[in-house]
């Protein structure tokens, strides 16, 4: 392809994307299938462009908006290749002559905007924060609640290209051995710094190809998810639920935890999710998972198997701010209605998971948002409203699950990407107070003994349904 095809294709796929219809990811991966004859060169070239406009959106439509100029697909990807891709006015002109398969020629406007351009520096210390930053401006008293004086530094980290992370399956291999065989390979990567079972890519590599993936000894997991993974605490023998399992990435990583011994469910509302999780949990070796598709949060199964399980994770679905740095579309798909909704589902989905956990058991409570509202605004009122349960500092569970030094600022943990080199991820775990029972009176002791043991075969009869 030449360089003004690559653009037309480019402007056709930002257009489409703008209307909101898929996920960026969906809208290119589907334009690639149908377009096979793009090579791998173009493929970069264009996804480059792509993303380029949609990380730097806020800073090329301040400028469009300063030099009075139409905001549409076309002319952010004309200021994304001026600004920050270096491209000339005579570059520019070239690729965009007018010729099959190419734009149209540039109109005496977009020619004074590219020349006004070239040279400029892309962010002026005038610009406002939401620019500079590159998110929703309506957004900004929420993220500057949340991340307050390091607001500047989390959005620039966000604008980065995130690598990609590794969880290694301790069920088929350990972290040392696979390192040591991608190493051999001649790929650079290197060990996660918080999680000990991650390795971080720091080039495109064709996992699909690689053995290692192939028998099911690394999974694609952010360090972040990780971490969460790890902090449920799951272990062996234990009655384990991921609530909102979707494709099943920390039930993988919570079927290790627990060494295959055990009950694990794998619950979701989106039945066709968990169906796709089928064939990852088979190469993963996780013969411990059932899964089990859900009407709803309310549904019946959590009824019939109230405080029958030791651990239910609950990674609950949010705005995503968290993963920017791999969705950057999704800071310019979200709406206000998001942020003022999503608490309320968030609420009702811990208010009806809570039922599964068992007294002793934990509840934890997961985000890859760095908003308050969805996270710890979130644990405040579940504590407020249930008064059985308590929060466990997250160092004295890092100490029992990771060892070393804990990046938590409070008793609950939020990674983000210019302080902890992961996506923006949100923990808090809670814990069932256990129950207790006034001592029995020496006359009815023999026949309260034989009750207990009655009702307890009873509930674990109706727990395990």
């Amino acid at each position: 392809m030449t360089p003004g095809a690559r653009i037309e294709a480019a402007i056709g796929l930002l257009a489409a994307i703008g209307e909101g219809r898929a996920a960026a990811d969906d809208i290119v991966a589907d334009y690639f299938r149908r377009h096979r004859f793009a090579g791998a060169k173009d493929r970069a070239a264009i996804s480059g462009h792509i993303y380029g406009v949609l990380r730097r959106r806020g800073a090329i439509d301040y400028w469009l908006a300063r030099y009075d100029e139409t905001v549409d697909a076309r002319r952010r990807l004309l200021a994304e290749l001026a600004l920050f891709e270096e491209w000339s006015l005579e570059q520019i002109d070239r690729a965009c002559d007018g010729d099959r398969f190419r734009p149209p020629r540039l109109d005496d406007r977009e020619r004074k905007l590219i020349e006004g351009l070239a040279g400029t520096p892309a962010y002026p210390k005038d610009m406002p924060a939401e620019a500079r930053g590159n998110f929703p401006a309506w957004l900004a008293p929420s993220l500057e609640r949340a991340l307050g004086r390091d607001l500047s530094r989390e959005m620039t980290a966000m604008q980065d290209e995130a690598g990609l992370d590794l969880r290694v399956n301790t069920l088929k291999a350990e972290r040392e051995a696979v390192y040591g065989v991608l190493a051999k390979q001649g790929i650079e990567l290197a060990r996660t710094k918080l999680s000990p079972l991650g390795l971080r890519l720091f080039e495109r590599v064709p996992l699909g190809q690689l053995d290692l993936f192939k028998n099911g000894a690394i999974e694609v997991q952010d360090e972040g998810s990780q971490i969460a993974a790890l902090l449920a605490d799951a272990r062996p023998g234990m009655r384990v639920v991921d609530f909102c399992a979707g494709a099943g990435g920390k039930t993988l990583a919570l079927a290790a935890a627990m060494k295959n011994r055990g009950h694990l469910v794998a619950a979701d509302i989106a039945e066709k999710r968990l169906e796709r999780a089928t064939q990852r949990l088979r190469r993963a070796g996780a013969s411990i998972v059932q899964r089990q598709p859900l009407a709803s949060a309310r549904d019946k199964w959590v009824k019939r198997h109230a405080a029958g399980f030791d651990r239910v994770f609950v990674d609950a679905p949010c705005t995503g701010t968290g993963t920017w740095r791999r969705n950057p579309d999704a800071k310019w798909r979200l709406k206000p209605e998001d942020v003022a909704e999503l608490p309320a589902l968030q609420a009702d989905i811990l208010d009806s998971a809570q039922r599964l956990v068992k007294p002793g058991g934990r509840l934890i409570y997961a985000t890859c948002s760095l908003l308050m509202e969805e996270d710890e605004d979130q644990v405040t009122k579940f504590l407020e409203t249930h008064s059985d349960f308590f929060l466990v500092p997250i160092r004295d569970i890092w100490a029992d699950t990771i060892g070393g030094d804990c990046p938590a600022r409070a008793d609950t943990l939020r990674l983000t990407p210019s302080r902890n080199g992961t996506d923006g991820f949100f923990v808090a775990v809670m814990e069932r107070k256990p129950v207790l029972k006034a001592p029995a009176k020496k006359d009815d002791a023999a026949e309260s003994d034989n009750e207990s043991s009655y009702e307890s075969s009873n509930e674990s009869e109706s727990a395990d349904g």
